[in-house]
């Protein structure tokens, strides 16, 4: 049984028992959330797509964890012109507790 999921404006393919890591979720570790957007769901061979779907995607948070950093670094030639901007993308690792 899998189903497919909008997370904060990202499609995730989810299982039971899976971790992943998703767009920032408020919450605090060990928080239970419940995520009730699904695009599609197979259950055992059976699809239900779009307004057919029913139920929700339970998942646990693990953890509130920070990306890699990505440099963005601006230059203009011969003008002195020099600007370095820098982020890490904050990220939650939630895991799939069940698919109702």
């Amino acid at each position: 049984m899998f189903a497919i999921v909008k997370i904060a404006g990202q499609q995730f393919k989810v299982q039971k028992d899976q971790t992943l890591y998703v767009p920032r979720v408020d919450g605090k570790a060990g928080d239970k959330v419940e995520f009730s957007e699904i695009l599609l769901l197979d259950n055992e061979g059976k699809l239900s797509v779009g307004s057919a779907v029913k139920g929700a995607v339970k998942a646990e948070i693990l953890d509130q964890v920070q990306g890699d950093k990505v440099i963005a670094f601006k230059m203009k030639r011969r003008k002195g012109f020099r600007k370095k901007h820098g982020h890490r993308t904050q990220y939650t690792k939630i895991l799939v507790t069940g698919i109702a």
